[in-house]
């Protein structure tokens, strides 16, 4: 039962642009042990890719089920239950959520960037670069994705997948900046099977994929990926900005001056509730990925 406690508060954060399920797991003291059997899925994933089937049946037995399954069903229990929420208030309340959001991955900014232990001249340069072309490329997009095609959420999942790796990262959050956050959250509150086993084999085939890959950059050039991912989130934020319809369009405009109150109180306390997590995963040791 502690363990499926854990996974729905994993997936409860999950579910909210901006705050990490590995940091909630990094607070309830799970992380080395979730990153171990991820690390082990991975490679029976990698193998069974390779047609290396007797490898891959060799790595499965390796994962703690007793310890994976119930943290997933917490997971999944959480996003199922959460998503209609969460739908429901981005429809309602388009600015007040999208300024909480703003909140939660400003104050992510900052804890990305303590995670960096020496920022050089080359690491300064990659986070200016990157925090530019995410603020210009961001603009470009035309809105959240409507009716998006099918093999889309299988490349979105892909993608979002590597939030598992990428600490402080919430898929959430890169589901937002490919504009599919709403559309995956509407497919979990429709049950779409189809569209969820689509974006859960997309999930699948990427952390087979990219986790080695990502694990090698973590080991050899952490701070450099760091500070790619800082810049990521300082210019994403354009994708949050409030005004003048949250996170439907990439227009940006000022407040009107009877609607900023509110927002700038959630964004305040999506603040708080980054740098609250942040203080708490501090006390425990971050392992390496």
């Amino acid at each position: 039962m502690i363990q499926f406690i854990r996974g729905f508060l994993m997936g409860s954060a999950d579910v909210v642009p901006g705050v990490s399920g590995g940091t909630v797991a990094l607070i309830v003291g799970i992380y080395p042990r979730l990153i171990a059997n991820v690390r082990t899925g991975a490679r029976a994933l990698a193998a069974f890719v390779r047609l290396r089937f007797g490898a891959g049946v060799e790595r499965l037995r390796e994962v703690e089920w007793g310890f994976l399954l119930p943290l997933l069903a917490g997971i999944v229990v959480a996003l199922v239950s959460l998503a209609r929420i969460i739908e429901h208030l981005l429809e309602d309340n388009p600015v007040e959520m999208s300024a909480f959001f703003f909140g939660l991955v400003f104050a992510s900014v900052f804890v990305a960037w303590g995670m960096v232990s020496d920022w050089t001249r080359p690491r300064l340069a990659v986070f200016v670069v990157v925090a530019i072309a995410a603020f210009f490329l961001l603009g470009l997009r035309s809105g959240e994705a409507e009716s998006p095609a099918t093999w889309i959420f299988f490349v979105a999942g892909g993608i979002a997948i590597c939030a598992m790796i990428l600490p402080g990262v919430s898929g959430s959050f890169l589901l937002l900046m490919m504009g599919m956050y709403e559309a995956v959250i509407g497919a979990v509150n429709d049950r779409d099977l189809l569209v969820l086993a689509v974006f859960l084999v997309g999930a699948v085939i990427g952390l087979a994929l990219f986790s080695s890959a990502l694990n090698w950059a973590l080991d050899t050039r952490h701070d450099l990926v760091m500070a790619a991912i800082t810049g990521l989130l300082l210019g994403s934020l354009r994708v949050l900005w409030p005004w003048p319809n949250g996170i439907d369009g990439p227009e940006l405009s000022g407040p009107v001056a009877d609607e900023f109150a509110a927002p700038f109180l959630l964004a305040v306390v999506g603040a708080g509730i980054v740098f609250l997590i942040a203080r708490l995963g501090a006390r425990e040791r971050v392992p390496s990925v």
